[in-house]
């Protein structure tokens, strides 16, 4: 098979290879489209991330506060809705059955349904993350907060948190990589990015092996590039001699 790389300098409507392969004064190429498609999938996936994050976090601290067993239950609950439906069900039940259900969603547009259903399906994993983090810890930390006369959130937020956060870097990194490849999903409901791009320029082209490489590469470019952050902020965040001892530093 003959390899035509030229194809992402041709123009989307006529074909025609432009120059410089990025269009001009109204040329718009599959290059430019890629790069398009390529930026949603970012937007997607770190606004997905930030949510997921801050309630997978939330969700994560609540399971194991201690004297709080509703909470707990609630929590539970969250982990094994979210984590056991799978996420193309989600997207679908997030972009047809919700806003059905509660009229102020209808206005909201796909890409913000997109993030929410992206962000809670990933929140139920990292607060598992969380979960364990904060009982991998000594509970001695725990009783020291408390012995210098910490509230609850204070102790968390003081003592218990940094320190679980340390510990689960490596998963986190790991669940922030796998939320760009989730995110893949958006295609379903018609949001621009790779997959669809991939989808749509490789039978306009029919040169899917060469739109596929192209759309491989940035998924993977995206992916190192969140690893290396991770790797940065576990670097700097470390803290020398410390391992984490086996015990329940949220009960």
């Amino acid at each position: 098979m003959a390899w035509d790389w030229q194809v992402f300098c041709k123009d989307t409507i006529d074909g025609e290879l432009v120059p410089g392969c990025f269009g001009s004064g109204g040329a718009y190429t599959y290059l430019n489209w890629m790069m398009s498609a390529w930026g949603w999938t970012v937007s997607v996936s770190l606004c997905a991330l930030a949510l997921a994050l801050i309630v997978g976090s939330l969700i994560g601290i609540i399971r194991t506060l201690p004297d709080s067993p509703w909470l707990v239950r609630l929590g539970n609950v969250w982990v094994e809705l979210f984590r056991n439906i799978p996420l193309l069900v989600q997207i679908f039940l997030w972009y047809h059955v919700v806003p059905a259900l509660f009229p102020v969603m209808r206005d909201f547009p796909p890409f913000v349904l997109v993030v929410i259903a992206l962000g809670l399906f990933t929140s139920a994993r990292i607060a598992e993350q969380v979960r364990s983090g904060i009982q991998a810890l000594p509970k001695g930390q725990r009783y020291a907060g408390m012995a210098v006369g910490f509230t609850t959130v204070q102790y968390y937020r003081y003592v218990i948190l940094p320190m679980a956060y340390r510990i689960i870097l490596p998963p986190l990194t790991s669940e922030s990589m796998n939320i760009f490849k989730n995110s893949s999903v958006a295609f379903a409901v018609s949001i621009a990015e790779l997959t669809q791009f991939y989808l749509q320029a490789g039978e306009e082209t029919a040169r899917n092996m060469e739109i596929y490489i192209g759309v491989v590469l940035l998924y993977v470019f995206s992916a190192l590039v969140i690893n290396r952050i991770m790797a940065y902020i576990e670097k700097r965040s470390r803290v020398p001699g410390f391992v984490a001892a086996g015990g329940a530093g949220g009960h």
